[in-house]
């Protein structure tokens, strides 16, 4: 079922989306504000104490809205979620995370691959990738992985035609208009430029997820002797930046 929003609302549509969630549609196109929209939101949501809520999962332009249906009416908890108008702003100030990378090599497999693609030299794809700051849209695929945004045009290639099995933790990638960075091993489709020697996700502490979204990320290129030193200090338990 398809609920068109009202005027002025913060979000577009109400989209069912199983038995027990709804999924909250702010627009179509790829853009800052609405997705700051969608994280106001939802910040807005976890604080106002809707009975029955269960979990808000913010996306690039939506918001999955899921609760108990045991204690909830649906129809009833879609007019309530109408009604919520969030704050100017987020509550949690956003925050800038400078990303230290060794590129290319065993750290980046694909740095190589990528620059004949684009016809670029490894070099430049370093210094395009290296050069903007990039704003975390949402987190997903695995716990902690940062999907931003947006990459230099001549960058944007799709997928790898065969994924990895196994994709080192702190890899640093990128697929489309996106770049992420792996906080896990896991397998992964993405072509791999690099690697840090941050651990971007603890499940052992406090706030696992090293970068939220909102935030904003960007890449500094390092030599090997600096990713192992880095390392050294992550394994060591130094403070988080």
């Amino acid at each position: 079922m398809e609920t068109p929003g009202r005027p002025g609302e913060a979000f577009a549509q109400v989209l069912d989306a199983g038995d027990e969630a709804f999924l909250l549609i702010f627009g179509e196109r790829l853009d800052p504000e609405v997705n700051a929209r969608v994280q106001a939101f939802a910040d807005a949501l976890r604080s106002a104490g809707i009975r029955g809520l269960r979990d808000v999962v913010p996306g690039y332009l939506s918001l999955l809205v899921t609760y108990d249906a045991a204690t909830r009416d649906g129809d009833e908890l879609r007019e309530e979620l109408v009604a919520v108008r969030p704050a100017t702003g987020t509550i949690r100030p956003p925050r800038h995370h400078e990303i230290p990378v060794c590129y290319g090599g065993a750290y980046g497999p694909d740095l190589e691959d990528v620059a004949t693609q684009t016809g670029l030299s490894p070099e430049e794809v370093v210094r395009l990738h290296a050069g903007r700051d990039y704003r975390v849209y949402c987190l997903g695929f695995s716990p902690g992985f940062p999907y931003a945004a947006e990459l230099p045009r001549a960058l944007r290639l799709p997928r790898r035609p065969t994924p990895r099995l196994k994709v080192p933790q702190g890899s640093v990638g990128i697929a489309g208009l996106q770049t992420g960075i792996y906080p896990l091993e896991t397998s992964g489709g993405w072509h791999l430029l690099g690697r840090t020697p941050l651990a971007i996700f603890d499940w052992t502490a406090s706030r696992p997820a090293r970068i939220l979204p909102g935030d904003s990320i960007s890449f500094r290129p390092i030599g090997e002797e600096e990713f192992l030193r880095l390392e050294a200090a992550e394994r060591q338990g130094a403070p988080r930046g």
